[in-house]
């Protein structure tokens, strides 16, 4: 679905660098939420986690995730993904997703990359500000 994935990298870098909201399931199974810096490439949805970090060792241990991207500025659309996220340590992968990374700083040591693997995703357009309902786009993958 093009035009939602479109969409969707319109709300996750409508700030320049990509930021959303990343979910995780704390070792209790309660959730975890984190400010984070999504990357769009190498044909798929990645993000660089520090060792160490809660939502790190979340993702270690049980994969599943979801993210939402910041609110649109000036409006109400929606951008959400959830899925599950596999570690990679292949060094053509890293370089190119780093690449890609345009944050002011990077730690590239004490950093893991995940693969953020899209699940689910929906987009939700309003036609103005605080319309209900707004316009629903949903997609799955098939299994």
């Amino acid at each position: 679905m093009p035009d939602m994935a479109a969409a969707g990298r319109t709300l996750l870098y409508q700030h320049g660098l990509g930021l959303g909201y990343l979910a995780t399931i704390r070792p209790n199974g309660g959730p975890r939420l984190h400010p984070f810096c999504p990357i769009l490439a190498v044909g798929g949805l990645w993000g660089f986690i520090n060792h160490g970090s809660p939502k790190g060792a979340d993702l270690e241990r049980d994969g599943r995730y979801a993210i939402h991207a910041f609110p649109k500025t000036g409006g109400d659309d929606e951008f959400f993904v959830d899925g599950r996220a596999v570690a990679t340590d292949d060094p053509t992968v890293i370089a190119a997703v780093r690449g890609a990374y345009e944050a002011p700083t990077q730690t590239p040591s004490d950093e893991t990359l995940f693969e953020f693997r899209i699940e689910r995703a929906l987009l939700a357009v309003y036609d103005e500000a605080n319309s209900w309902p707004p316009q629903y786009t949903r997609w799955a993958a098939s299994s």
